[in-house]
């Protein structure tokens, strides 16, 4: 069975979605090098201070992720429709067990000269497993057995799993799992095979690379890309309009309507493309009460979050995640506000006060978090907000937060639930939500050839993460950038796809 081609059924929606997607975006211009060649575009992203690195293996900033892109590349590449086409590899297929996956390799080489080699797919994917590289895709590459896996050419590979996986080509493309040179220990100074070579690199500081005139998809038009560190988005804008940056990362709405009436710049956007969450954490208190955690999905008005927070470029949450994807299960009922069952809630379990953890990460939450104060308020629960700075807010969310907001760009839904809901990923989780149920469904949906059995799983999983509170959405919102007017080659695309955030073929003019 060949699956080397966006028909291949990688768990996500239809291609369609696609057409639709770029429809809706606006501000977009067509990629593919049309413009002007030479010129250094100047990109700004929150990042994340003195401990960065630039491990493509570990991204847990938007900023690593888009320096990622820039110097390496994956095998596969996540379209907007959250499908997985190849890249680097020319094609994949499997067995009829789903146990066994043959990949075979373009012509493509390293910045230093090397060609890339199925050697360097098993070392990459080896490290990536590993539990002490702390991986970002990890999850996706557990199965694999690397001692009966091998590299069957120097541009040919066979993937052994340890289970059955008809999904598995979706990791080819996940965020993580870009390739790296056999036997890379170190990335102070790392090779690629993207589209981008590094120059120099401050942790919290400037990025720099320089055109890869070899790159085996096409030479970006840039001669060089610059990635710097503003945490403010205000900030950001202004530099945007000031002339000091062509590149804007994650803008709010606000933002988004001044830049669109300013003919300095333009705004591209990708409609519903990031899922806004207000985590709580299951294992400790108060929120390991049952009742205390219904009271905080009653008590929020998700419509007032949507309409303000977001300035109505978004919708509701309902507590799932991956609205508009396949596997979604649209027949579960939209949450709604019910503030006296929720104060009821709240009574029962004896709890007056609870701590919100915000940042600026994302640019909506400074709203958010007043108008969840002021409902919560509503139901009998005084809220302590703690502020983390943006450069520790993952990790210190993670480790101490009982509540704190989260966001993430569209993914597979299988990807979410893989990194995110398993009992393997307890360590990293926000939720600290350990249900075996998951996992098995998880194994189900994963080893059925059966569209439908699996359909059936995946429903079944985020039904459930819904009905435990395990990680409450209260809105869908668009993704916003902000970039100069001469800018072209870029679009409205969804975040964590490949397009996103990748200047192979942007241009200045």
């Amino acid at each position: 069975m060949s699956l080397s081609r966006r028909s291949f059924l990688a768990g996500v929606a239809g291609a369609g979605a696609v057409a639709a997607l770029a429809a809706c975006s606006s501000g977009s211009d067509a990629g593919g090098g049309a413009g002007q060649r030479g010129g250094r575009l100047r990109a700004a992203f929150v990042a994340g201070g003195s401990t960065e690195s630039l491990d493509p293996a570990k991204l847990p900033q938007f900023v690593d992720q888009s320096r990622a892109k820039a110097c390496f590349d994956t095998l596969g590449r996540w379209e907007q429709d959250m499908s997985c086409t190849p890249r680097l590899a020319e094609s994949w297929e499997s067995d009829a067990t789903g146990t066994r996956w043959n990949i075979k390799l373009k012509k493509a080489t390293f910045h230093d000269g090397r060609p890339v080699r199925s050697a360097d797919v098993l070392y990459t994917y080896r490290r990536v497993a590993d539990p002490a590289t702390t991986a970002s895709a990890a999850a996706l590459f557990k199965t694999v057995d690397f001692a009966a896996s091998r590299a069957v050419s120097d541009t040919e590979l066979e993937i052994v799993l340890g289970a059955p996986n008809f999904l598995f080509p979706v990791a080819l493309g996940a965020l993580g799992s870009e390739i790296v040179p056999e036997g890379t220990t170190t990335f102070t100074a790392p090779i690629g095979s993207g589209p981008f070579k590094f120059v120099s690199f401050t942790p919290g500081g400037p990025a720099l690379y320089a055109r890869n005139d070899a790159y085996w998809d096409g030479a970006p038009l840039l001669d060089e890309l610059e990635f710097l560190p503003i945490a403010d988005e205000s900030a950001r804008v202004g530099a945007l309009l000031s002339g000091q940056i062509e590149y804007a990362h994650d803008i709010r709405a606000t933002s988004a309507q001044q830049l669109e009436s300013d003919s300095r710049a333009k705004v591209l956007t990708a409609p519903l493309a990031a899922f806004q969450f207000l985590y709580v954490k299951h294992d400790r208190p108060p929120f390991n009460d049952p009742r205390l955690r219904q009271a905080l999905v009653l008590g929020i008005d998700r419509e007032a979050l949507a309409r303000v927070a977001l300035l109505g470029r978004g919708r509701p949450g309902n507590d799932m995640f991956g609205k508009g994807l396949q596997y979604y299960p649209d027949s579960v009922p939209q949450r709604t506000r019910d503030v006296e069952k929720a104060t009821s809630l709240v009574r029962e379990s004896g709890v007056t006060t609870v701590e919100l953890s915000t940042g600026v990460t994302d640019p909506s939450w400074a709203s958010a978090t007043q108008l969840i104060v002021a409902q919560l308020a509503e139901i009998g629960l005084t809220v302590q907000v703690k502020t983390v700075p943006p450069e520790t807010y993952f990790a210190d969310v993670r480790k101490n937060a009982t509540m704190h907001f989260g966001r993430t760009g569209t993914l597979p839904i299988q990807n979410w639930i893989a990194t995110t809901q398993l009992s393997t990923m307890l360590a990293n989780s926000f939720s600290k939500n350990n249900d075996p149920e998951i996992d098995r469904l998880y194994d189900q949906a994963l080893a059925s050839p059966d569209e439908a059995t699996r359909t059936t799983a995946i429903g079944a999983i985020l039904t459930r993460v819904h009905d435990s509170v395990a990680a409450p959405i209260w809105g869908i919102s668009d993704w916003n950038v902000g970039v100069s007017a001469n800018v072209q080659g870029l679009q409205g695309y969804r975040p964590n796809t490949y397009d996103w955030a990748n200047f192979s073929k942007a241009s200045l003019g």
